[in-house]
C-alpha cells in the first residue's frame, strides 16, 4: 500500500507480473475509457434496482455488472478474440502499413461481423480512439493487435460499401491484447472498469431518484399487445 496504484495492482493480479510503467499507462487509459457510457442499459438496470432495495447497494451494482454482454461491455473481448485468431497466424509481424492492409482485407472479407466497428453516437470518430492509439505510441506499446485493428478500419469501407469508425471499445480491446493479457479476461477489465462508473450511478441516485421516473415513465407509457398464446393451437 502507498508503493502500487489500483490500475497497477489490477493488472498484476491477472498478470502475474508488476507492469512496467508504460503498460500502467495504456491499461489505465483502457480502464478511464471503458468506465462509463451514460444511460446505457447496465446502468440503468443498477438504478432501477437500487430503487427497488435501496438498503442492497451490491445488488444494484452486480445487476448492472450483469448485462455486461455482446452489445456492451462484451466487444472489448470479442476485438481482443477477432484480432487474435490472425495474428496467431502470422509467423513475422509486418512492419509497413500495406503489408497489414493484406491481412486487415482478409479478415475483413472473411467475416461477416466484425467486432469493434461502428458507434450508435458517435457516427464519424469514436474520440477515445486516436487518444489511445497515441498512448500507446508513445509507450512504445502500438503492438500487433492496434496495428490489425487499424488497418481494418482503413479497408473496410471498400469492402463493406460503407465507413465506420473504430468504436473506443474495440481499440481498448486491442490495446490489451498487446499488454499481453489473456483475451479470455478482456471482458473482466471492461467490468472492473464499469464498476466504478456504475456506483457513480448509484451515487447520483442516492440524490435523483431518476430510477423511480423510469420505472414511472415505463410504467405509464407502456401499450400492453394481446400476442398469440404458446404454444400455437394445432386446430
Amino acid at each position: 500500500m502507498g508503493k502500487v496504484g489500483f490500475g497497477e495492482l489490477a493488472f498484476w493480479l491477472v498478470a502475474g507480473r508488476r507492469p512496467s510503467p508504460g503498460e500502467t499507462r495504456v491499461f489505465e487509459a483502457v480502464l478511464v475509457a471503458l468506465a462509463d457510457h451514460g444511460f446505457t442499459p447496465t446502468a440503468i438496470a443498477a438504478r432501477v434496482t437500487y430503487a427497488s432495495a435501496p438498503e442492497a447497494l451490491q445488488g444494484a451494482l452486480a445487476a448492472g455488472l450483469l448485462g455486461g454482454g455482446s452489445r456492451f461491455l462484451g466487444v472489448t473481448e470479442d476485438v481482443g478474440r477477432f484480432l487474435s485468431a490472425y495474428i496467431g497466424q502470422i509467423n513475422k509481424y509486418p512492419e509497413m502499413d500495406a503489408e497489414w492492409d493484406e491481412i486487415a482485407t482478409r479478415a475483413v472479407s472473411e467475416t461477416k461481423r466484425i467486432p469493434g466497428l461502428g458507434h450508435p453516437v458517435h457516427k464519424v470518430q469514436d474520440p477515445r480512439t486516436p487518444v489511445l492509439i497515441r498512448i500507446a505510441e508513445e509507450e512504445g506499446l502500438r503492438g500487433p493487435h492496434l496495428r490489425l485493428f487499424e488497418a481494418i478500419g482503413r479497408v473496410h469501407p471498400a469492402i463493406l460499401g460503407k465507413t465506420l469508425p473504430l468504436n473506443g471499445a474495440g481499440v481498448c480491446g486491442a490495446a490489451l491484447a498487446d499488454l499481453g493479457l489473456p483475451v479470455e479476461m478482456l471482458r473482466g477489465f471492461a467490468l472492473l472498469a464499469r464498476a466504478a462508473g456504475l456506483l457513480g450511478h448509484l451515487a447520483e441516485e442516492r440524490r435523483t431518484n431518476l430510477g423511480l421516473e423510469i420505472y414511472r415513465t415505463v410504467d405509464r407509457n407502456a401499450v400492453y399487445r394481446e400476442e398469440t398464446p404458446w404454444p400455437p393451437s394445432s386446430r
